[in-house]
């Protein structure tokens, strides 16, 4: 299919559905977008797009929301490495996710882009995953277990239902007005004097190309197909060299062995959990973190038409951003 001229969209209030809400209504592409809240429908209307308030789980009312939609964009869930309630995400994530797919049916939309995460690739430890990587079935965290899961019903609902599904895993997205997940950690380390650091790896998606990806899939996705978002794969020591340089200032980590973390980390993290779940520590974080990630996102260049921005250009404009937000200073 080509550019949609009218969608649906789920999680349009978030970082990756705004951005993406943004760039369909811009191109002149009609958005109807899911709500449950006065700041969701704010968020939702200053884009452009018509809020539709609503339920994730209420199949029939999605179905009358969708109503000439060329595609669905199911961008909404729980990303939480560290949940109070693992059932709680777990609804959402999948249960929510068989039931938007049914809606979608039901309202005689042919395709569906559904926003997976590489977290459900589960690529063995010091390997790059691909999307045909077989699931070395292990979770580090609830939110990867959540995601796998979630991507195996879309998919069985979809094939069910006749449904034209495609999907997209991004890896860790980053990019202006981001603050919460792996960006806070950022943040975190950009303040720290002498931020305490393992030398594991990342792999980065630019929020634009995570954008691009969500509409590239729609016009280009081929049903029953994966794609990998992802720009970049670097260690942690190469971004903070990059960090530093664009600072203006050295970071100096006090790099502590793998191993170590480990052994002390994650009991550490259990305590921090159970003493200020506020601070979003505990032991899958540290698990996710020690694990490491290497995906290749070639696939989405080849098939979908991507051109991914540099790392030091991603790197460049978010630390702007935080600067002009106030959230680091910079020499």
């Amino acid at each position: 299919m080509t550019e949609p001229s009218s969608a649906f969209l789920t999680g349009g209030s978030g970082l990756v559905g705004g951005h993406l809400l943004a760039r369909l209504t811009a191109s002149g592409t009609r958005v109807s977008a899911l709500v449950r809240s006065q700041s969701a429908q704010r968020k939702v209307t200053e884009h452009g797009a018509e809020p539709v308030h609503g339920d994730l789980f209420d199949v029939a009312g999605l179905a009358r929301a969708m109503q000439g939609a060329d595609v669905v964009f199911h961008v909404a869930g729980v990303n939480d490495t560290c949940p109070r309630d693992v059932s709680a995400m777990d609804r959402v994530n999948i249960d929510g996710t068989r039931a938007v797919i049914a809606a979608a049916a039901s309202a005689g939309v042919e395709r569906v882009v559904y926003t997976s995460s590489a977290a459900a690739i589960g690529e063995p430890h010091g390997s790059i995953g691909t999307e045909t990587t077989v699931h070395c079935g292990e979770y580090p965290s609830p939110y990867a277990r959540s995601k796998y899961l979630a991507e195996i019903a879309a998919f069985d609902e979809a094939a069910g239902a006749g449904i034209d599904l495609v999907a997209v895993n991004p890896s860790s997205v980053q990019g202006p007005g981001r603050v919460t997940g792996s960006a806070k950690i950022l943040l975190g380390v950009l303040n720290a004097k002498r931020p305490i650091l393992t030398d594991t790896s990342l792999s980065i998606v630019d929020i634009e190309d995570c954008t691009t990806g969500h509409i590239a899939a729609a016009a280009h996705g081929r049903a029953g197909e994966r794609y990998l978002l992802s720009g970049t794969s670097i260690r942690v020591s190469e971004a903070v060299a990059l960090a530093s340089s664009i600072l203006g200032h050295d970071i100096e980590p006090r790099w502590i062995p793998a191993q170590v973390v480990r052994r002390l980390g994650i009991p550490i993290a259990g305590v921090v959990s159970w003493v200020r779940p506020s601070l979003g520590v505990c032991p899958a974080l540290i698990r996710t973190l020690l694990h490491g990630h290497r995906f290749d996102g070639s696939k989405a260049e080849r098939d979908l038409g991507i051109v991914y921005h540099s790392i030091e250009d991603t790197f460049r404009r978010t630390i702007g951003w935080f600067i002009a937000e106030r959230l680091v200073e910079a020499d």
